[in-house]
């Protein structure tokens, strides 16, 4: 059936590590073993700076850009286009770049790739999401806390019918997403309530 041919292609394309692969052939290092951990765009920021953040951000952007995309092909399952074939495409490439199997199924959060899908599934909902998660970020300095909530604010447009037709399996499929994203968080969480959780800004911070 070609819907689980493209799903695992979607899984594939999802489970190409950027992060590692980045930081193993230009830094010389798995960046697994340095920062938090991850191996998302947040700790890539974090650890390899601006120029290698701003390049794995984007190109685990464009894997959901692209894994969504194939949901135009006729299936069985989903009509060309239709949100749920994308939404399901999409969850199969976010599952891949949490867990890759180019990487020892150890991956990023899902984040960025999520954004992917969201952007090509509804351009707007996408922008409200970005803009919910700049003011929260700005607001309180945690990039987790604006994924989740940004997370939770595409779930609750996908259930109003803003980003298309939602049938049952479409919005079990944003519930199942939200979960998702909450679930890889589940260390940031736990961070937050013991006050450890750490700070990024948009800008330096100016010193005396």
């Amino acid at each position: 059936m070609l819907s689980l041919s493209l799903i695992l292609i979607c899984y594939l394309l999802g489970s190409i590590p950027t992060a590692v692969w980045t930081s193993k052939v230009v830094y010389g290092f798995d960046i697994r073993t340095q920062g938090s951990g991850n191996a998302g765009a947040t700790n890539t920021f974090r650890v390899l700076g601006k120029k290698a953040g701003i390049f794995v951000l984007l190109f685990d952007i464009m894997k959901g850009v692209a894994g969504t995309s194939l949901a135009f092909l006729p299936d069985q399952i989903w009509q060309a286009g239709s949100v749920q074939g994308m939404m399901l495409l999409g969850l199969a490439t976010v599952l891949g770049h949490i867990y890759p199997v180019f990487a020892g199924f150890k991956g990023g959060k899902g984040v960025a790739t999520l954004l992917g899908m969201v952007l090509n599934i509804h351009p707007m909902a996408a922008l409200i999401c970005v803009g919910v998660f700049l003011g929260v970020f700005i607001l309180f300095h945690y990039v987790s806390v604006g994924s989740m909530i940004s997370a939770l604010v595409f779930g609750s447009l996908v259930m109003a019918g803003f980003c298309g037709p939602a049938d049952a399996a479409t919005k079990g499929l944003a519930i199942l997403l939200v979960v998702l994203v909450v679930f890889t968080h589940r260390s940031n969480i736990r961070k937050l309530s013991e006050g450890r959780e750490g700070k990024m800004y948009l800008w330096k911070r100016r010193t005396a």
